[in-house]
């Protein structure tokens, strides 16, 4: 199919572009921006007068919960979710069930995306047998069956020397660790962040420590081995403040932000609201500040949905013992956009909102995705940034309904989704 996308501000963070130019699709690809590539005849023309033409997301962390998980979600629940939230390119944690350490596990799940002709999925890979944290896996063979880089997910490695071998292996063949900086001791049983709200409400909590003390000897590991490592889902100021000292020395480090903790805090528990039960958990103001000032300068490189979608049998129920998560790849956008109108000053906000959920994103993963540059693979999202909307269980396509942010409104709609040359959603 051509594509004509007619009359929209094209906004492309990777390339510099932050003006009205049209956009020309064929065989997959980006024909042309601003003018017409000789011959070209549109089938089919979008009007986004208005709109804002942008990249397709990039999230860095959804869970998509097949295999194992359907009774919360489907993959063609999810995938729906994600073409209407814009997002064209995903990562899926190995979390499943079975876990994905096995390249078989690992074709099917890539096969099963495939087949629906939505968006892209890049697994990772288990970093050790069963996310058991006692023997690797064969990374080697799970790059090849199309891992794009390692996780143990939300389960600690309780043994350092494993850890360490695991990163010695990564370096070798220049993998990606993906990790969660969450000691696997400190809060262990915690479910709200240690603080007066917690202990006002008779919450077990998790101390701003157990992400530091983590942290730390991550970083001392990738001293030693030179591997690369993805934090994932920072929360705390402190841990922040390690993540920028490292990155000034240099270290190959990257890191990302679940989009709820950038705007609600602990005190957004309210009376033992069970959709507000997050991994990790919701912190202090003064930590949610820091998020948000680490986005601005760089130490935090993209935002991530987290979309972790949970059933009603194990979300309705007292908050200690509700499961953690909450869908997210539908607001994804609308948060970004959130971020940098409240953070980011003139006429950089709209750019560098996309940039953090596009742009950075992709380069982290190491995709040409993220960018509209001519010749480069067709994923875009259509949007009006102004057009607000209000989060309800009816307007959700993802199986999960549960989001801290229910009855919110918030601004930027999506009105189409363009995934590899072929329109995957269009309101």
């Amino acid at each position: 199919m051509k594509i004509h996308i007619k009359n929209g501000h094209l906004i492309d963070p990777a390339n510099g572009i932050d003006a009205q130019q049209d956009v020309f699709i064929a065989a997959g690809k980006i024909a042309g921006i601003g003018s017409a590539p000789e011959g070209f005849v549109a089938s089919k023309v979008i009007d986004a007068t208005g709109l804002v033409v942008a990249p397709g997301l990039v999230d860095l962390s959804a869970r998509l919960r097949e295999p194992g998980y359907e009774h919360k979600a489907t993959l063609e629940s999810e995938m729906q979710a994600a073409v209407q939230g814009g997002v064209t390119s995903l990562v899926c944690p190995p979390d499943t069930e079975p876990v994905l350490d096995e390249p078989g596990l690992v074709e099917m799940l890539k096969h099963r995306a495939k087949s629906l002709n939505q968006a892209h999925v890049y697994p990772l890979g288990a970093l050790t047998a069963g996310l058991k944290g006692e023997s690797l896996t064969e990374m080697a063979e799970l790059a090849e069956a199309g891992c794009i880089g390692f996780s143990q997910a939300d389960n600690p490695i309780l043994d350092t020397t494993v850890l360490l071998r695991a990163m010695q292996y990564a370096k070798t063949f220049e993998y990606t660790v993906w990790l969660r900086p969450q000691d696997p001791h400190l809060g262990r049983t915690g479910v709200a962040h240690s603080g007066p709200v917690a202990s006002r409400l008779g919450l077990s909590g998790v101390p701003v420590m157990a992400e530091t003390v983590a942290l730390h000897t991550i970083l001392e590991l990738v001293r030693v081995t030179g591997a690369r490592v993805h934090l994932c889902r920072m929360s705390t100021a402190a841990g922040l403040e390690l993540v920028r000292a490292a990155k000034k020395e240099g270290l190959p480090i990257s890191c990302d932000v679940g989009a709820h903790h950038i705007h609600l805090t602990e005190n957004d528990i309210g009376f033992f609201d069970s959709n507000a039960r997050l991994t990790p958990p919701l912190r202090s103001q003064r930590d949610r500040d820091a998020i948000r000032n680490a986005l601005l300068d760089g130490t935090i490189d993209a935002i991530c949905s987290d979309h972790t979608p949970v059933d009603d049998d194990e979300k309705l129920l007292p908050f200690g013992e509700a499961s953690p998560g909450a869908t997210g790849l539908e607001l994804l956008l609308s948060l970004a956009l959130k971020w940098a109108e409240d953070c980011v000053d003139g006429k950089q906000q709209l750019s560098r909102a996309i940039a953090k959920v596009t742009t950075d994103a992709a380069r982290i993963v190491g995709l040409q995705s993220g960018q509209l540059a001519t010749g480069s693979v067709a994923d875009i999202c259509v949007f009006d940034p102004a057009q607000r909307w209000t989060v309800s269980s009816k307007v959700l396509a993802s199986q999960g309904k549960h989001t801290p942010f229910l009855g919110y409104e918030v601004a930027g709609q999506v009105k189409a989704t363009i995934v590899a040359g072929h329109i995957a959603f269009q309101r």
